[in-house]
């Protein structure tokens, strides 16, 4: 159930020089603004994506790095914000300088096959600073390239697609837009099939600005508690992977009532994990912790979000109790608290989320006692295809401190399985695997709860 990262690296790798793709045509010079949603200051790093690919017979005259690296600069005609660099202007308020300077690619090999990878493809990839080259200078928020792509040929024929982004710039959903386009001229369209909006201002505060909700995963707080949770060592973590198969599913969903009516894998899957790791912290019962589960706005009714904007467009309201009450009330409790929060989201929750971000100076989201969740189960990374197919595994590639996300592939058996991987200090981590493990144990249904999958 639970996968740890371990390294050395078994396997030879070759990357040439970085080099920097531009648009394939040229695009305009400019500078746009990102909106108030995009420019908080809790998104001002890179998060990560991977996806890894079999050998297909009818591609085998063709080279994975080129027909990419061709594909990218068309791509980048369209979506040229990204070949820019981002600057701050009155405020700290980013914006993005259309440059045209490109977006980072390596071109590499490995001496390995994707079969020998087995498991090394599931997050926590062990051996992803390989598979995804931190080039020096690269890794900033400011003036620095917004994307990084690694495309690593396997000797089997497969190849490693890696990418490494700044969130300031897109969320997954946006993201995803983006490969598609690549994906569109890597088969020969002469255009994305759906074309990028820009429209930031859509997402900027209302003038003037006002805060109507209760923002918790913004609450300045200062912890009086010297717990490892509340001051977590960032430089003394295990990263571990735990997958949730259909055993281990009804196994929760068994200790659940009746009463508790319809409720989704996620809001099982995550409001465990919530519990388990405040259950391991040991934190004080008086103590308040929090969840924060990333919303998407696209496709909802009244968020007006037009189906090509690849900015970020998502909420994360906050639930919010004492540690105590957490961890020893049953596993419903959690949900509940779950689903209370979702159901903050609006158009108007959003706004005020902007508001919030300009009156009080973009402010970061609360830290302390605060665990972080994204799903990325139907992000759309496992439908990614350059040509060869789509991968047998492709979304996120780790978690990183406070946050983790989910996802889902499928296993030798076909069945679909849910993975989330956390990172913890190595005496917590212990702790939580036990506490999981307990949770997870087949026991006699309390009551039938229908799936919302």
């Amino acid at each position: 159930m639970a996968l740890s990262v371990s390294s050395p690296l078994p396997f030879a790798i070759k990357r040439r020089e970085p080099e920097f793709i531009r648009p394939a045509n040229p695009t305009p010079r400019e500078v746009k603004k990102l909106s108030d949603i995009d420019d908080q200051e809790g998104l001002r790093f890179h998060f990560s994506v991977v996806m890894f690919y079999p050998s297909n017979p009818l591609m085998k005259e063709k080279d994975p790095v080129k027909v990419i690296k061709e594909a990218l600069g068309k791509a980048l005609v369209y979506y040229y914000p990204f070949a820019g660099r981002l600057i701050e202007g009155d405020n700290r308020k980013l914006k993005v300088e259309c440059t045209g300077e490109g977006v980072l690619f390596i071109e590499a090999d490995a001496d390995t096959t994707l079969e020998n990878l087995g498991d090394a493809i599931l997050p926590m990839c062990p051996y992803l600073e390989e598979l995804q080259y931190d080039v020096p200078g690269s890794g900033g928020i400011l003036g620095s390239p917004l994307i990084l792509i690694q495309v690593t040929r396997l000797r089997c024929g497969g190849f490693i697609f890696s990418l490494r982004a700044n969130h300031t710039m897109c969320d997954a959903p946006g993201m995803i837009k983006f490969l598609n386009a690549i994906c569109n001229m890597a088969q020969g369209l002469s255009r994305p099939s759906l074309l990028p909006i820009w429209q930031r201002e859509l997402l900027n505060a209302r003038n003037p600005p006002r805060i109507t909700h209760m923002h918790y995963e913004y609450e300045e707080v200062i912890s009086t508690k010297d717990t490892l949770l509340m001051a977590m060592d960032k430089n003394n973590l295990v990263h571990t992977s735990f997958f949730f198969g259909p055993k281990e599913i009804k196994a929760l969903r068994n200790k659940l009532l009746t009463s508790l009516g319809d409720c989704t894998t996620f809001e099982v899957l995550v409001a465990c994990v919530w519990r388990c790791r405040t259950i391991a912290f040991a934190v004080d019962p008086d103590e308040v912790v929090r969840l924060s589960c990333f919303i998407n706005m696209r496709g909802k009714h009244g968020f007006g979000v037009p189906p090509g904007y690849y900015g970020n467009a998502f909420a994360c309201p906050a639930s919010i109790t004492k540690a105590g009450m957490l961890c020893t009330n049953p596993l419903e409790y959690a949900i509940r608290l779950l689903k209370k929060a979702k159901m903050e989201m609006s158009i108007e929750y959003v706004k005020s989320v902007a508001d919030l971000m300009v009156i009080k100076g973009r402010p970061s989201f609360t830290q302390p006692g605060n665990y972080f969740v994204s799903d990325l189960r139907r992000a759309g990374f496992e439908e990614i295809d350059f040509g060869w197919g789509k991968p047998v595994y492709g979304g996120g590639a780790k978690a990183i401190f406070n946050m983790s996300f989910c996802g889902q592939f499928k296993n030798s058996k076909g069945e679909e399985v849910n993975v989330i991987p956390i990172c913890l200090p190595p005496s917590v981590m212990e702790r939580f695997e036990h506490e999981l493990n307990r949770m997870t144990e087949e026991v006699k249904p309390v009551g039938n709860i229908k799936s919302m999958l």
